[in-house]
């Protein structure tokens, strides 16, 4: 049996920008990809905690180091500049390998989205 458990969390980031005209994603600092163990177009949850929206997209890469976290496509209409949001991706594991596995929780400073 396998069941979905959480892989990767972002705990807390701010929205640095928001580009309706993109094809679609988000865009996540490669530092902090690597800090979560994400990579590039792995599906993510998105929950924005200032308006109780949650989506779904896909990853791709920021400039390393730059704090970048761009919703694009549609989903730039769920966000504005600043809003504070938790980034989050799940997967399949046998039962047995899930209870001893350990998400990447990642924790960065809010108004900078840098790592501590």
């Amino acid at each position: 049996m396998l069941i979905e458990v959480i892989k990767s969390k972002i705990h807390k980031v701010s929205i640095t920008g928001a580009n309706l005209n993109y094809i679609g994603s988000i865009t996540i600092d490669e530092d902090l990809m690597d800090a979560a163990n994400l990579i590039e177009n792995e599906k993510v949850h998105v929950l924005n905690l200032n308006n109780g929206e949650r989506l779904e997209t896909y990853v791709i890469k920021g400039i390393r180091g730059s704090g970048d976290i761009f919703l694009n496509g549609a989903a730039a209409r769920k966000v504005i500049i600043g809003d504070i949001v938790i980034i989050m991706s799940y997967a399949f594991l046998d039962i047995q390998e899930a209870k001893s596995f350990k998400p990447a929780l990642v924790f960065p400073d809010t108004k900078t989205n840098k790592l501590i």
